[in-house]
C-alpha cells in the first residue's frame, strides 16, 4: 500500500552577474520524504552545468558548460596515478577546482585563445597550480603567459594516458584538437554541423582543410567534443562534410558555415 505525502514547495530563481540561474527552494522539512526531495534538488541545481562524459573507474573523463556562451571545460583524471589535466578555462573555477581536488593537475590545455575559453584561466592557475599550455599562434591572445608552446605533433601525459596534439588552424592560427582514446577534444574547429567561425574565406578554406586532414581520417566511432554545445562522432560528420564536398565548389564562404 502506497502511503501519500502532500506538502508544498516553493521556488525563487534569480539569475546571477553571468545570466545563470540561482535557485532557492523552501520546503517544510516534516518528514524523511521533505529532506529527500531537498537533497535531490540540490544536487541538480548545483550540478546543473557538470555533465559525465565517460568513467571506466580508471580514467574519467568530464564537462563544465560555463555561461553565458555554453562554452564547454573538459577535465580529464587518471584516478589511479591521481594525475588530471584541464582542456580550457571558460569559468566556474570554483566548481571546476572543487571536481580536481585530490589529483595532480598537469596542464591546462587551451584549443584557442578567444576570450570565453579563457576568461578564468588566470584564477585556475592560480588555484590548481599547473602549467597553462597553448599553440604558437594564439600565445599572444593569453591573458596570462603560457609555460608551454605546443605544437602539432606533441605528447602530453595525464596519467597512463597521452594525448596527441592536433594543430587545426582557421577559426584562429593557434586553433587545436587534442586527442586520446577514442576521444577527440575539438575546440572551436569542429561542431555538430559545421566547422568553428571563420573571418575570411582563406580562413574557412584553411580550417576546412585542417578538418579534412586531420581529423575525418580518425576511427568511424571517435568522439567529438566541442568547445560548445553536444558531442558528436567522426563517421557522422564525416557524411555531413561529404555532402557538403559534393555541392561545394570553391566560392568564398566564412562566418558561421554549416554542412
Amino acid at each position: 500500500m502506497c502511503q501519500q505525502f502532500y506538502f508544498c514547495v516553493s521556488v525563487l530563481s534569480v539569475p546571477d552577474q553571468q545570466g545563470r540561474l540561482s535557485f532557492s527552494i523552501s520546503i517544510p522539512e516534516r518528514n524523511l520524504v521533505h529532506k529527500t526531495i531537498l537533497s535531490a534538488w540540490e544536487e541538480l541545481t548545483v550540478n546543473r552545468n557538470f555533465f559525465t562524459v565517460a568513467d571506466d573507474g580508471q580514467f574519467a573523463v568530464f564537462r563544465v558548460e560555463t555561461a553565458p556562451f555554453g562554452t564547454n571545460a573538459y577535465l580529464l583524471i587518471d584516478r589511479e596515478n591521481r594525475e588530471s589535466i584541464l582542456i580550457d578555462a571558460p569559468g566556474d573555477a570554483g566548481l571546476i577546482a572543487g571536481k580536481l581536488a585530490g589529483t595532480d593537475v598537469k596542464f591546462i590545455l587551451l584549443t584557442h585563445g578567444h576570450g570565453d575559453h579563457t576568461p578564468a584561466l588566470a584564477e585556475l592557475k592560480e588555484k590548481l597550480g599547473a602549467a597553462v599550455a597553448c599553440h604558437t599562434g594564439d600565445a599572444a591572445m593569453m591573458p596570462v603567459p603560457p609555460d608551454l608552446l605546443l605544437e602539432d605533433g606533441h605528447k602530453i601525459r595525464c596519467g597512463e594516458r597521452e594525448l596527441q596534439v592536433l594543430h587545426t588552424p582557421g577559426h584562429t592560427k593557434g586553433g587545436l584538437c587534442f586527442l586520446t582514446g577514442g576521444y577527440l577534444f575539438s575546440g572551436d574547429t569542429l561542431f555538430p554541423g559545421g566547422p568553428g567561425k571563420t573571418a575570411t574565406a582563406e580562413d574557412f578554406r584553411t580550417i576546412l582543410s585542417a578538418i579534412e586532414e586531420k581529423l575525418l581520417p580518425l576511427p568511424d566511432e571517435t568522439i567529438v567534443l566541442p568547445g560548445h554545445g553536444q558531442p558528436t562522432e567522426i563517421e557522422i560528420e564525416r557524411k555531413k562534410i561529404e555532402g557538403f564536398k559534393s555541392r561545394y565548389r570553391g566560392e568564398d564562404l566564412s562566418g558561421d558555415v554549416t554542412w
